[in-house]
């Protein structure tokens, strides 16, 4: 859940101290994964041609890769792989939710990680590129090398009803706007009205309906850093393909069992984690990711004072390219 990739890199100069992001890096080489599903997935690489692996899990549901998320990773040290999920950014068909579900995408990671040649990797994930994570390593806990989360997110219930129904105590008048738009008698279920909306065949209905969704997460994403970009400078396409994806997923509780995250993650004890938590952030509040580091005991979890939830915070960039840095060198 995440609208991360609108967002520019912060070169705050009151954040000195702070690890940058580092420069702008280009990819050496760009593919689609063999068509599965009707499914063509999108990858590329960037940085080291022999370097350590890393696999970037973009959020959303639904957002996609952007060149900023190459930045997170050091060209001298890191093979990053950064791949588009099924019906968003340069996967096609943009927007498709036919055979879109979690353990589809899990299966495209391994089928990515085989096409590859990687033994394992280090797996790198927030917010909704989290829940991914989690889901991978709980799946193939001998393919990954360590765990980097960024604002947690866990598919529960609770946390998408927050994300539905909580924010309008921050931000009342967006999510007044975002509840009118649908009739009355629909509004005890905006969830429902909104996916019904959003994947039916009136286009106009749809978009309309994917950008007032969309309005209430741009808006969360801008209380600790005003001024963001919106995500109304994107195309209707755009948006509506990444609203489609969000709502086919969050409607299905993302596939997974109800508090299946938080099962068997003594399976991943010997996994490095790193946790990085924004305390202030609004879409996917501390507690997720507390509760998951209370659950991993081995775990590592920083709260960033002051920081939100994007990735590109300084607080929380600097904490995810030290962690990273961190690591020990992966021998043979």
């Amino acid at each position: 859940m995440s609208t991360e990739d609108h967002q520019p890199m912060s070169k705050d100069p009151a954040q000195s101290g702070l690890s940058k992001p580092f420069p702008e890096i280009e990819s050496f080489r760009q593919g689609f994964l063999p068509d599965q599903d009707g499914h063509r997935v999108y990858f590329e690489l960037s940085g080291r041609e022999d370097g350590e692996a890393v696999v970037f899990l973009h959020g959303g549901p639904g957002s996609g890769c952007v060149a900023a998320h190459r930045r997170f990773f050091d060209p001298t040290r890191w093979r990053a792989v950064l791949f588009d999920q099924r019906g968003c950014g340069r996967s096609t068909p943009a927007g498709g939710i036919e055979h879109n579900t979690t353990p589809d995408l899990v299966a495209d990671m391994e089928r990515l990680r085989v096409h590859l040649g990687i033994e394992r990797w280090v797996v790198f994930g927030g917010s909704w590129g989290s829940t991914l994570a989690l889901a991978y390593a709980r799946r193939h806990p001998q393919r990954v090398r360590a765990l980097v989360l960024r604002g947690v997110f866990l598919a529960r219930r609770a946390e998408i009803d927050w994300f539905i129904y909580g924010l309008r105590g921050f931000l009342p008048e967006v999510w007044q706007a975002f509840a009118d738009l649908a009739p009355a008698d629909a509004r005890d279920d905006l969830l429902a009205w909104y996916h019904a909306t959003v994947t039916g065949a009136d286009r106009s209905a749809a978009t309309e309906a994917a950008h007032r969704w969309s309005s209430v997460e741009s808006a969360a994403m801008a209380l600790t850093r005003p001024g963001l970009a919106s995500t109304d400078l994107a195309s209707d396409d755009v948006v509506l393909s990444k609203a489609r994806v969000q709502l086919h997923y969050i409607a299905a509780g993302c596939f997974l069992m109800e508090g299946e995250l938080l099962s068997g993650l003594h399976a991943l004890r010997g996994i490095p984690v790193d946790i990085v938590q924004g305390r202030l952030d609004p879409i996917c509040p501390p507690q997720t990711a507390y509760e998951l580091a209370m659950a991993m005991p081995w775990a590592r979890l920083q709260m960033i004072p002051g920081a939100g939830h994007s990735a590109f915070e300084p607080g929380i960039a600097a904490a995810l390219i030290d962690a990273l840095a961190a690591l020990p060198a992966d021998r043979p």
